[in-house]
């Protein structure tokens, strides 16, 4: 029997809390930046209601900001199984592994899952080929796959916007304005409030934006399943770093200001430190699995433009991390009585120090 950690910071059921489901948003905003923004500022307790198209009035002129140009594939494609029930496909990455020609997936469907099983997407025979820890590999005909995702892939929207099904709109709702490598399952989605309008504000106070690349994959949204939270490992995750932006990263360490808590778990794994081994002339790449929690120090940053998350999720005790727990289980209270929509498609919170 799994014990409970005495140190509440280490509880799962420490990060829990209650959310109406009238909270949830189903849509952007109309205009994006037109979504609410709360601003808590960390060294005067102090909580500012305002919306996102003035973020430029909340931010240090000149300041450093740092964001995720990672751009979501079309990974979910629905099918069948060979023995005729319906199963939804979803691909952790554009393309197949360039050694074995297989592809990391996630699989839906009735009935357990054996080596060998297969499924039929578009005329297309996709094969079980090796499971571990949850995840399936599939394998199909040459070169099949990749075209396949192009072909027949749809945007992998969350489960709690209209149960997963998402439309055209989506396609346009859940991506970027900036984003440009394609590569994500989900959105980085403290970007979706960025407008031109955004960022021509921005500019009048000399804040430029600098890009790095983290794909979201597993690791960003898989839940928690233990009760004592150090013992849960997250996925390894992709990431790639120009040389431009590496250099500013050194610059300003800890001085720096980031859109979104994958930018900041990318920052926080470099550390400081020096250059790392996978590169080109291009730039610094590299994979993290780190899980940022309350007993670790955040030391990278100014600011954070982050949504409102799940609660027990990875993204929610990274927040806690930054402002402490029950500091921020309280500005979720506030954001509850005070209206602001949740989750990928809600509203955002700027947190200053």
């Amino acid at each position: 029997m799994e014990t409970s950690p005495k140190n509440p910071n280490l509880r799962l059921s420490s990060y829990d809390f209650h959310l109406p489901e009238s909270l949830v948003a189903q849509r952007p905003a109309d205009p994006r930046d037109s979504s609410r923004l709360l601003v808590y500022r960390i060294s005067k307790d102090e909580v500012i209601h305002s919306h996102f198209y003035d973020l430029h009035h909340h931010l240090p002129e000149g300041c450093p900001l740092i964001l995720n140009n990672s751009k979501v594939f079309p990974c979910r494609l629905v099918g069948k199984k060979e023995t005729g029930g319906e199963a939804e496909i979803f691909f952790l990455s554009p393309r197949p592994e360039k050694q074995t020609g297989w592809a990391q997936a996630l699989i839906k469907c009735s009935g357990k899952k054996k080596i060998g099983d297969r499924y039929i997407v578009d005329q297309t025979v996709l094969e079980l080929a090796k499971v571990e820890e949850g995840v399936f590999w599939l394998k199909g005909p040459d070169e099949e796959i990749d075209r396949l995702i192009k072909r027949s892939g749809t945007t992998p929207i969350p489960p709690y916007i209209r149960k997963g099904r998402g439309d055209e709109r989506d396609e346009g709702d859940y991506q970027t304005l900036y984003g440009k490598v394609e590569g994500s399952v989900a959105a980085p989605t403290a970007g979706l409030h960025f407008t031109p309008k955004v960022f021509d504000n921005l500019a009048s106070r000399h804040i430029t934006p600098h890009f790095l690349t983290l794909h979201v994959g597993l690791g960003t949204f898989a839940p928690i399943k233990t009760e004592n939270i150090e013992e849960h490992s997250m996925h390894q995750e992709r990431f790639f770093i120009p040389k431009a932006t590496r250099s500013l990263i050194d610059k300003k360490w800890g001085k720096l200001y980031c859109v979104g808590t994958t930018c900041l778990r990318v920052l926080e794994s470099l550390g400081g430190k020096n250059p790392l081994p996978l590169g080109d002339a291009r730039g610094e790449a590299g994979e993290t699995d780190l899980f940022i929690h309350p007993e670790k120090k955040i030391s990278s940053i100014e600011g954070l433009i982050t949504n409102f998350h799940l609660p027990k999720s990875s993204l929610f005790i990274l927040i806690c991390a930054l402002i402490g727990r029950k500091k921020a289980l309280e500005l979720y209270e506030t954001a509850k009585a005070s209206g602001y929509r949740f989750f990928s498609y809600g509203d955002a919170m700027l947190v200053l120090r």
